[in-house]
């Protein structure tokens, strides 16, 4: 008996130690950081070597050597607009960032493909979305853990700086906000365009709200629009027809379908043709 109870404690025990977990530190921890600049947003994430006692720059991270800047998987940096760092436009999206550091100067380069475990096995020139050399700068103070930080914002620009151990790097860049805030303040002071007014028009009549409202911002939307198009000559009809407006309804629907025609729409073609054909019976 006492064997089976020393058994099952063994067995038992067994089962919880391959179970268990054992939770440690990261060596390098990862960071997130989300910034706004202007009316770009810009979301960085990348993981944070310490220094430990090492020789950072020209001896653990070696001078003219591809860097992945910083450990374990691809930094990265994304940006929800088009920018312009140091004079040179990237679209907006999402890069991998990597570095050759030199002891007076730093390559930057962003990269397309940030699906790897540091840097690509495999370059290829093809991914690379901007290039740019920046100058390197020494610290007052060490930096015992490696940082990406968004610094002296502005309204329409910033830096991105890399910085650790007694090297800090800075990589200026703008943002569109005067582009982006003069597009915006015009589209309001404008007021709603025709697509505005279609898409309400038709989201009143999927809802079968007041069609009366529809039928005054469909029209809004055609008069704006000034050509007409097949489908939303057959939106206008299909109005018409819940307003019980027949004729109106026929009328429009014979001149959705002309212009389906017209544009090769076989679809509309047939819809139209359809609901002419039913109307005609009321």
């Amino acid at each position: 008996m006492i064997r089976i109870l020393i058994t099952a404690a063994f067995l038992l025990s067994t089962v919880i130690s391959v179970n268990a977990q054992i939770k440690t530190p990261r060596p390098s921890p990862s960071a997130e950081l989300e910034q706004t600049v202007g009316l770009t947003d810009i979301s960085i994430n990348y993981s944070r070597p310490g220094k430990k006692g090492r020789v950072i720059f020209g001896d653990l991270v070696p001078y003219g050597k591809l860097w992945r800047t910083g450990a374990n998987m691809n930094s990265t940096v994304e940006f929800s607009t088009d920018v312009t760092i140091n004079g040179k436009e990237l679209p907006k999206g999402k890069y991998a960032l990597y570095t050759t550091p030199n002891e007076k100067t730093w390559e930057i380069v962003f990269y397309t493909d940030y699906s790897n475990g540091g840097t690509p096995g495999e370059w290829d020139d093809s991914k690379v979305a901007l290039k740019t050399t920046v100058p390197a700068s020494k610290r007052t103070k060490t930096l015992e853990s490696f940082r990406i930080s968004v610094e002296n914002l502005t309204s329409k620009s910033a830096d991105l700086m890399l910085e650790w151990d007694m090297v800090s790097v800075a990589v200026p860049f703008t943002t569109p906000t005067d582009e982006l805030t003069m597009a915006s303040i015009k589209s309001t002071m404008d007021g709603p365009g025709w697509r505005d007014y279609a898409s309400s028009a038709q989201y009143y009549l999927d809802e079968k709200k007041d069609m009366e409202q529809a039928y005054v911002w469909m029209n809004k939307a055609l008069e704006m629009n000034g050509k007409n198009p097949f489908w939303l000559l057959r939106r206008k009809a299909l109005i018409e027809a819940e307003l019980g407006k027949t004729d109106a309804a026929i009328a429009t629907a014979k001149q959705s379908l002309e212009a389906a025609k017209a544009a090769g729409n076989d679809d509309y073609v047939k819809l139209n043709e359809k609901s002419i054909a039913e109307w005609s019976k009321k």
